[in-house]
Formats: structure tokens, sequence, C-alpha cells
């Protein structure tokens, strides 16, 4: 994963959190639901690219 792999995670993670809070202020349970699987798909793909980071530095 690149930089451009850690800002896909970002985009991801604000395009969930914007979900999340539209959903709650119009009251579509279903829409802040959505919001919150992407913000954790995001927050998931962050960790990942970490995580890698971590091993990448270890083993070089």
């Amino acid at each position: 994963m690149s930089a451009k792999d850690r800002v896909r995670a970002k985009a991801e993670q604000t395009k969930g959190l914007i979900k999340e809070t539209a959903g709650r202020m119009t009251g579509d349970r279903r829409m802040e639901a959505q919001g919150r699987y992407e913000r954790a798909k995001g927050d998931l793909r962050d960790v990942m690219e970490k995580t890698r980071q971590t091993f990448r530095k270890k083993h070089k």
C-alpha cells in the first residue's frame, strides 16, 4: 500500500462519518448504519497499512 491507499482509507472514513451524521440527523437508521460500516472499513484499511509499514521497517 502506498500514500494513495492511505488517502483512500481516510476518504472512506470521512465519507462514512458524513453518512452516519446525516442518517442520525434525518432519523434514517439505514444510512446511519451504512456510514458506520464505511467508517469501520476505512479504519480497518488504515490499521492494515500501519501494520504493513511496521513489519516492513522491522524486516529491512
